[in-house]
């Protein structure tokens, strides 16, 4: 069940970097990078939330992130209730020296979001006992 709509723009040199990642088919997910709130963070601790966002790309939409992000770049692209908290209009991708930058009204939100491919994992042992936390 989708909760709601929001739009985001994404430029030109951002588009081409994004969409070097997306296969047809793919979803494009928006979440906050490492900082521990969701399935997609390698990373924990306080200090990165809200800061850090990455571009998660997988083969089917994710029930925890009903957002639908409406975009001019044609991906199917989401994001989450919890991820709205850090977002305001004005949603904006842009790349420059193959670094995509988040903006929205207020300035620059992240000015450097990764993209990449999800693929599911367990913790090992050692992740686990030694945690990355920042």
């Amino acid at each position: 069940m989708t909760d709601k709509t929001i739009q985001i723009t994404i430029k030109d040199e951002a588009k081409e970097l994004i969409k070097k990642h997306v296969k047809p088919g793919q979803v494009v997910i928006l979440t906050s990078l490492d900082d521990g709130s969701n399935k997609y963070s390698t990373l924990g601790g306080t200090c990165t939330i809200g800061a850090d966002f990455q571009l998660i790309v997988t083969d089917q939409k994710d029930p925890e992130y009903p957002v639908v992000m409406e975009n001019n770049a044609g991906l199917e692209m989401y994001t989450s209730n919890n991820e709205l908290g850090f977002l305001t209009d004005g949603l904006l991708l842009n790349a420059r020296n193959a670094v995509i930058s988040l903006y929205d009204n207020s300035g620059v939100i992240d000015g450097a979001v990764a993209v990449r491919e999800y693929t599911p994992h367990e913790l090992t042992a050692e992740e686990v006992k030694n945690g990355k936390t920042c």
